[in-house]
């Protein structure tokens, strides 16, 4: 993937404005005027052409996204190989191309970042931890993991997610480059995801956290991860988190759900992709029906209570129904919400998709709601 780190702490940042400017008082008038400025510059996105056929009812915002996206002019994923495929344009670039091109501009950070690279079975992985700038702690603690379908993207395509989480909350986040795929076949990220997760609790007291308040959250196959970690840590009596936000998450196997058939080619992310996804991963297709992938198939009782966000114009909206669904008969409390007129992606884009700010609001206010 393209190295967008430099711009994307901007994103982040810019994603919980609008947010922060609602629950705390604005000290000087310039800082409310930009808010204001950067709110209208983004309601004021104007697509170039007509709606996809895929996506008729994609909002304007989204779809100026998307349509910069293929503006690049990128292979299809599917069609290369996994180092070909992480060099293609992301979303994130598509987000801030459309934020310069509009003026719309970047608030200061409120957090601070630092590495730390852990020791896991068979390698080591990285991890990115943000820290607020203000208050002493111990602070609520998240464990983040990025989407991707466990073969491409990083801890810099996904940053504004994990940054804008950190400030939405005022929470410390560990954001888990876990290895991917076909380098590091199934179940490496899985095994990653939760090797993370046992080092930020034996190390949340260092991290200026507090070890009885750690969640998780994660988009797409970060989704899957996130979820996964909760199971284990069940399994193997270790803290369970007091809670999970699973972002638009891979759920299940089955690629004949409704929203497949609907959105088989929508942007960025459709059928075919999640076919090459899966093959990259898997060392057989065997493997898909594995509780592990197909979260739908596990033993569910006694997980936290659990946030699910989904896109409507995405091939895996009805995995994140059905996961809901699943949960609530095992008895775990859940809260969902679906977010019309947006794509696979949108959750980090709150610098410019008025959704993606109500998507992070409201897991902002779901976590805050379980840390106390």
């Amino acid at each position: 993937m393209k190295n967008t780190y430099p711009i994307l702490t901007a994103l982040a940042l810019s994603a919980t404005l609008a947010m922060s400017a609602c629950n705390s008082e604005q000290k000087n008038t310039s800082q409310s005027d930009s808010s204001v400025k950067d709110s209208m510059a983004s309601a004021s996105l104007k697509p170039a052409g007509p709606a996809p056929e895929w996506g008729k009812s994609i909002k304007p915002e989204m779809q100026t996204v998307i349509e910069k996206l293929v503006s690049y002019g990128d292979k299809p994923i599917e069609t290369l190989d996994a180092t070909s495929a992480r060099k293609n344009h992301t979303p994130t670039d598509a987000v801030m191309d459309v934020a310069k091109l509009n003026n719309i501009a970047i608030p200061a950070a409120k957090v601070d970042t630092t590495g730390n690279d852990i020791v896991v079975s068979g390698g080591k992985i990285h991890v990115r931890i943000y820290t607020p700038k203000e208050g002493k702690g111990p602070f609520p603690l998240i464990v983040y993991y990025h989407g991707g379908g466990f073969v491409i993207a990083d801890l810099d395509v996904y940053n504004a997610s994990a940054q804008g989480l950190a400030e939405q909350v005022g929470a410390i986040v560990v954001s888990v480059a876990y290895r991917l795929a076909p380098e590091h076949k199934f179940p490496v990220a899985h095994n990653d995801a939760f090797a993370a997760y046992e080092w930020a609790v034996k190390n949340a007291a260092s991290l200026k956290a507090d070890p009885a308040k750690i969640a998780v959250v994660g988009e797409s196959a970060g989704g899957n991860l996130a979820a996964n970690v909760s199971i284990m840590a069940r399994d193997k009596h270790i803290m369970v988190p007091v809670h999970q936000v699973l972002v638009y998450p891979i759920a299940q196997a089955d690629m004949n759900t409704e929203s497949y058939k609907m959105y088989a080619d929508a942007k960025p992310l459709n059928k075919a992709m999640m076919s090459w996804f899966t093959e990259k991963y898997l060392t057989t297709m065997i493997e898909a029906q594995n509780p592990k992938i197909s979260l739908v198939n596990a033993n569910l009782k006694g997980l936290p209570t659990t946030t699910i966000i989904t896109a409507e114009i995405d091939p895996l909206h009805d995995d994140g129904v059905m996961l809901a669904n699943k949960l609530s008969d095992a008895g775990v409390k859940v809260n969902s919400r679906n977010y019309e007129g947006v794509t696979h992606e949108f959750f980090g884009m709150a610098l410019v998709v008025p959704e993606a700010k109500a998507a992070q609001a409201y897991a902002g206010e779901q976590l805050k709601a379980a840390f106390k």
